[in-house]
């Protein structure tokens, strides 16, 4: 019963992060949400890490994108035991040619419900209160 619980608990406070853009537009769609895609180094990029740690790990941001965001995420990960598979990478790709030109990491593109750019950021030092606030400010 005691694990029962657990896990239910769990499973409500854990992230759903999309990695399929079509799948992540049509849900902010249906839900009339926009995205937050997150270009992502993982295993390498330490303001990536921090961000991670810091922000998405969050409750206060965990809470907020439930009710606000889909959670759609690039990653580039360089490890061998980390990489993706062929067809991911080119997902990964594709999202970056259309979206961080620059390869930008981390990059924070907010995107409308149709994929159009509203605001980006990246990693930035701050409470995640502040940060959250930062973007839904990006959203106007």
């Amino acid at each position: 019963m005691i694990v029962a619980s657990f896990l239910i608990t769990l499973s409500l406070q854990a992230q759903n992060w999309e990695t399929d853009f079509s799948t992540a537009k049509q849900k902010a769609a249906d839900e009339n949400h926009n995205i937050l895609l997150v270009f992502s180094g993982s295993d390498w990029c330490i303001p990536c890490m921090k961000l991670e740690k810091e922000i998405w790990n969050s409750e206060a941001f965990k809470k907020d994108s439930k009710e606000h965001f889909v959670l759609l995420r690039a990653d580039f990960p360089k490890r061998k035991a980390h990489q993706l598979s062929e067809e991911q990478q080119e997902k990964n790709n594709h999202l970056a040619e259309m979206y961080n030109k620059k390869g930008l990491f981390p990059e924070v593109v907010i995107l409308d419900k149709d994929g159009k750019v509203l605001g980006t950021t990246g990693y930035k030092n701050m409470p995640p209160q502040q940060y959250i606030a930062m973007l839904h400010s990006l959203e106007n």
